[in-house]
Parts: C-alpha cells; structure tokens; sequence
C-alpha cells in the first residue's frame, strides 16, 4: 500500500491499482499550500464526516475527477443536491465493492456540515481486500468499539488521529492500536491548529517504547505503508 499525506486527515492510499482520498480538505489548509488540488487522483474518495477540515475540497475534487463519493446517507444526499450524482451511501454496516469489503464503523464525534447540514453520524472505515487490509477511524475519541474491528479485519496498516483536543492523542492512539491489534499506525489530524500541535518526538517514543511503530508523515510525502 502506497499512502501519500496532504494535511490534516487528507489522505491518499493506493491499493490494487485503484487509489483511494479520504477527507479532501487542503486549500484550506496554510501547512499544505504547497500542494495543488488540481493533480490529486482518485478512483473513490471517502469522506468520514461533514466537518469543514474534512469535506472543503470535496466538491471540486470530486466533480473533476469523477471518483465515486462513499460516505453516510446524509452527505451522500446533501452531495446531491450539490450535483455530486456518482456517489454510494452507507450506515454502519458493511458493503462488498469491486475492491473488496468496506466496512463503515462508528466513531465517536460530532458531524455537521458548513451550511449547518445534519451530516449525520461520524464514522470510519475498514476496507477488507485481497491487496491489504486497513483501518481509518476518522476523526474519534479512543473507544472499546475498535475492538470490533479484528472481527471485520486483520488490518495491515491504521490511520488514527493523534493531535489531541478534538480526537484521541498520542497516548490513546497506541491504546487503540491494541484495541485493533495493529502495530503498524500512521498519525493523522495533528498540527493543522493551535489546539492540537503535538511534539512529534514524543509521540514517536510512546510507540517505540511499546515495540510499535508510529509514522508522522510529511506534508506531500509519499510512504510504503
């Protein structure tokens, strides 16, 4: 798996030849003005919750590049009235893709969307394939629910947040990674803000400490995963 930072919880990962952007969110971003929304591919992008830090680039990288938007019912409807018509909805369950099996799993945070839409509940996403397993939780507190997700998958690599404040830090993401019974985590929704800037040593040491291995990436980077 190939995944390529651009800010925030923007992501992309390409697996099995198809690539993957998860919460397109970084004109708005000062930290990722070096990159230019306009280049970024995608076959399928997947938005966790409605939040502006998550969904700001949806709707132009979505109409140029045609990917199919995978979200909760209520983005996918508002998206329509957006003119985003090539979209699929999910609830918490699970649905079997040409990629494999995405799973839509809760998290534990609040969703709304600039406008004030209701964008229903935040959640995450499990993706279960032939090419690799992964787990996003989205945006989340640290919760007993990630246990759940060996059910679903025996995930290769997670990406969890890690800055704090407004979603689980450093020191409850290794305790979700045991919770999920993933070593391998990639850090994400980290220094975009005041609130939630993170001493990047520190972080990487509670993993190491732990016989884990933590990933911050780099704005623009691109990872063997």
């Amino acid at each position: 798996m190939k995944f390529t930072f651009y800010g925030q919880s923007c992501f992309q990962l390409e697996l099995g030849g198809k690539k993957f952007l998860f919460d397109p969110f970084i004109a708005g971003n000062e930290l990722a003005k070096d990159v230019d929304i306009n280049r970024i591919e995608a076959d399928y992008i997947l938005v966790s919750h409605g939040h502006g830090d998550h969904t700001a680039d949806l709707i132009p990288i979505a109409k140029r590049t045609g990917a199919l938007v995978i979200s909760n019912f209520e983005i996918i409807t508002w998206l329509g009235q957006q003119g985003i018509t090539n979209s699929h909805p999910m609830n918490f369950g699970s649905y079997d893709f040409e990629f494999g099996t995405l799973t839509y799993m809760q998290a534990q945070h609040s969703s709304s969307l600039s406008d004030g839409t209701y964008a229903g509940a935040a959640g995450g996403f499990i993706l279960a394939s032939d090419q690799g397993n992964f787990y996003y939780s989205g945006d989340t507190s640290l919760m007993l629910d990630m246990q759940l997700v060996p059910y679903y998958a025996r995930v290769d690599v997670a990406i969890l947040p890690i800055g704090g404040n407004f979603t689980m830090n450093a020191k409850d993401a290794l305790k979700a990674s045991d919770f999920i019974q993933c070593n391998n985590i990639v850090g994400v929704h980290f220094d975009t803000f005041g609130y939630i800037k993170i001493d990047h040593e520190k972080a990487k040491k509670l993993f190491n400490d732990a016989g884990k291995k933590l990933l911050i990436p780099e704005i623009g980077a691109t990872y063997d995963v």
